[in-house]
């Protein structure tokens, strides 16, 4: 396998699209379904990127950033936000809290993919640089 991102999305049908959509690229996809059990596995599992949810169980996605942002083990991990509010609130609020990307859903399997494979290739740039 190649590089590991962590996915946390308390849907499993979410869950099911993005492993779907990222598999082919070669990447080892790992799943939790909740904030607590996410913020846990991005210490843990020392993902390469994080897919987070915005709308999660017991913790949202953004306490999630939050407490990642703050953590020394995590402040650099690269986090794509998933969420399905568009507004403009919603992307001002992930930028501010440090979220490399802010994806929508519903989202096109190939877009999500192409997002996710040029955060991962902007990260490689910036790590040589």
């Amino acid at each position: 396998m190649g590089r590991r991102v962590l996915v946390v999305e308390d849907s499993a049908v979410i869950r099911r699209l993005i492993e779907v959509c990222l598999r082919p690229a070669s990447l080892e996809v790992v799943m939790r379904e909740d904030g607590p059990t996410g913020l846990s596995a991005a210490i843990s599992e020392k993902p390469d990127l994080l897919v987070l949810d915005i709308g999660l169980p017991e913790m949202d996605g953004w306490e999630v950033l939050d407490r990642l942002r703050s953590d020394p083990r995590t402040k650099e991990l690269p986090v794509l936000v998933l969420t399905a509010h568009a507004e403009e609130e919603s992307r001002r609020r992930a930028d501010e809290g440090g979220a490399d990307a802010f994806v929508t859903k519903p989202f096109q399997p190939n877009d999500f993919r192409q997002e996710v494979l040029n955060l991962l290739a902007r990260i490689s740039i910036e790590a040589v640089s």
